[in-house]
């Protein structure tokens, strides 16, 4: 799922091709895009106002104070010092008059300009926080949506705590990166540019004496977004590692405790947490290098201006108030320079998050609805399977191998066969959950690959051996995929799976919450609310995946005579352990390494079939010694 480059420098680059690919979500809202950046600008420019301002300030504070002295001289001393200034003794009188007004009028603005860039700052972050929500909305909405249509292929390649990580801390990276680090980053370009502008405005000569800062600076962070970007990737990488060992444990911790294996998986996680804990070190190690040596470099940068500006202001050549407001807009230099790291950080970590979140959203999904495809329409339950092989990876050994047999509509397909002889794989080709790799799978005359997934599946019933309950309740369960369904149909559904009586015995009956994947019910309570779910569905094609074999061999009896009677008029899959339980299938299929070894009734099979013969002596005995269990259970039943 990695996607591989022939160099870390390309790998970086494709990798920032591809935030720019997620920074065009922008694009969906464009009026809150508008309001962040526009007021953005507009509070960037009020910012770069304030030094001009404090010039004002200063200049008249030090005209006003220069001009009182003047007037506060002798006559013949006050004469020659209005000759040295250059002006007339009016006009300093007028300075010294409009001192103070001038620094009211120059205090007033500076407030004035404080407020709209605390209004517009306001606006900037909360459209910004605002609109990167909304792209995290869509990232998490689509990551899912994409998730949901993956085949079953995709996922048995990739591992479940891996995806959680993409669409939850990946996806958050993203929203940082446009929520603050954009911003930060278009915001150092205003200023950067702005203030380069009005330092030349101001003075030349100092403007470049500071210029050669920039370029050395600029290219130091350049060179720590190269190498930190590939170091953040690694970062994610080990975090979905911790994640997936997370993942896993909590999903089987009755598994750990029932073997005892608390310590194993402890040190598992605390070397998966010392893997991320170690990365996160290197990283920071690297921070903590470039950003002292970058403020070193602007320090000697301050030293080298500071120099100059003396000489500039003891020479005549420079006002007070003009060095006050270099200084402050050589700040406004350094300040975007010292963000950069930061906004790097957020880039290459949003660059690396991006990467992994589009191959998910990129990857190929090899069984999906094909242009043209048709629906349905009313099913027979006419199944054929013509000469099918089929391979879980393209270079794997196939695990059915020229496989053909045809289900007449209403009847019932027995599967028999080893562990691996491939009963569960024909099962999984009949809904599409995986692509014949040669031949077809016909369903009334029509390849399952000509029709849509949605009509298709939605004319299966399947009840897996491995049951999955959501959280929720016992209705909402049996109602999976009829959710309209009403509660008498519920009800009717869960009679005929040998479900209402545990059901009822609850306080809460259907209303029950099932807790976390079914923990509140027992292994047969779980799996009768599956075949219940199944049911409801009135599926044509019926898939029962060993589906009695968590249940107690009443409640087994009980199901099986619900599923015979339901299995009426409809064509059914059967995989069962146990001979007994399919000795009225209209036709049993013993396989045998991905081969139809044998085929027909009970009474051929046990004529023509040594493997078949073999299975049943083999849990001859068995059946027998449970014979007596059985009958009991039937009487205990009947009314």
């Amino acid at each position: 799922m990695n996607i591989r480059a022939s160099s870390p420098h390309q790998a970086s680059r494709q990798s920032f091709r591809t935030l720019g690919r997620a920074l065009g979500y922008i694009g969906h809202y464009p009026r809150a895009a508008i309001i962040a950046y526009g007021t953005l600008l507009i509070a960037s420019l009020a910012q770069l106002a304030v030094p001009w301002l404090v010039r004002q300030i200063i200049d008249a504070i030090t005209d006003g104070t220069l001009a009182n002295a003047i007037i506060g001289l002798p006559p013949a001393v006050q004469e020659q010092a209005v000759t040295m200034q250059g002006t007339t003794l009016a006009e300093i009188q007028q300075t010294a008059a409009g001192a103070e007004d001038a620094l009211i009028a120059v205090c007033i603005a500076i407030v004035v300009f404080a407020l709209a860039r605390g209004v517009f700052a306001f606006l900037q972050g909360y459209m910004a926080e605002w609109l990167s929500q909304s792209i995290a909305f869509d990232f998490r909405n689509e990551l899912f949506a994409k998730i949901q249509r993956l085949s079953f292929s995709y996922h048995d390649r990739n591992q479940t705590g891996q995806l959680m990580i993409r669409a939850t801390d990946d996806v958050e990276k993203v929203r940082l990166f446009v929520g603050q680090g954009l911003l930060l980053a278009l915001q150092a370009i205003v200023i950067l540019v702005g203030t380069l502008i009005i330092l030349f405005w101001t003075n030349v000569d100092l403007t470049l004496v500071s210029l050669p800062i920039l370029p050395l600076a600029v290219l130091m962070f350049m060179v720590f977004g190269a190498v930190s970007q590939p170091m953040f990737i690694k970062l994610q990488a080990r975090l979905s590692d911790l994640n997936t060992i997370l993942q896993e444990n909590l999903a089987g911790i009755r598994v750990i405790k029932a073997f005892v294996r608390e310590p194993e998986e402890t040190r598992r996680f605390e070397a998966s947490v010392d893997s991320h804990l170690r990365q996160n070190l290197r990283i920071s190690t690297l921070f903590s290098f470039i950003f002292p040596l970058v403020f070193l470099i602007a320090n000697l940068g301050q030293v080298v201006v500071l120099y100059a500006a003396s000489r500039l202001i003891v020479d005549g050549n420079l006002t007070l108030g003009e060095w006050q407001q270099f200084s402050l807009y050589l700040v406004y230099v350094f300040f975007p320079l010292g963000n950069l790291g930061f906004i790097i950080s957020l880039m290459s970590q949003a660059a690396a998050s991006a990467e992994r979140i589009f191959e998910i959203l990129d990857a190929e999904n090899e069984v999906e609805t094909r242009p043209g495809a048709v629906e349905m329409g009313q099913v027979q339950g006419h199944v054929v399977f013509e000469n099918v092989s089929f391979r879980y990876f393209k270079h794997g050994e196939d695990v059915l191998k020229d496989v053909s047999f045809e289900a007449k509509p209403g009847q019932t397909i027995a599967l028999l066969g080893a562990t691996g002889s491939g009963k569960t794989t024909i099962i999984n080709l009949l809904p599409r959950f995986y692509d014949v790799t040669e031949g077809r799978v016909l369903i009334d005359g029509k390849d399952v690959r000509d029709v849509t997934l949605t009509s298709l599946r939605s004319a299966i019933g399947i009840v897996l051996q491995e049951t999955t309950l959501f959280t929720g309740t016992i209705r909402d369960n049996i109602a999976f995929g009829r959710p309209d369904a009403s509660l008498d149909e519920v009800i009717a559904a869960a009679k005929a799976a040998a479900a209402h009586d545990f059901i009822m015995s609850f306080p809460q009956g259907y209303d029950t919450p099932v807790g976390e994947r079914g923990a509140t019910l027992s292994g047969g309570q779980k799996q009768r609310i599956a075949i219940a779910r199944a049911l409801l569905l009135d599926p044509r094609i019926l898939i029962l995946d060993d589906s009695t074999s968590s249940v107690d061999l009443a409640t087994e009896y009980r199901i099986q005579q619900a599923l015979d009677r339901l299995m009426e008029g409809r064509t059914s899959f059967v995989i069962a352990q146990r001979i007994s339980t399919v000795l009225n299938a209209d036709q049993i299929l013993v396989l045998d390494r991905g081969r139809i070894a044998a085929r027909g009734t009970h009474e051929e099979l046990m004529e023509t079939s040594p493997i078949y013969v073999e299975i049943y002596n083999s849990q001859l005995v068995e059946d027998a010694a449970l014979d007596e269990d059985v009958t009991a259970a039937e009487e205990g039943v009947r009314p």
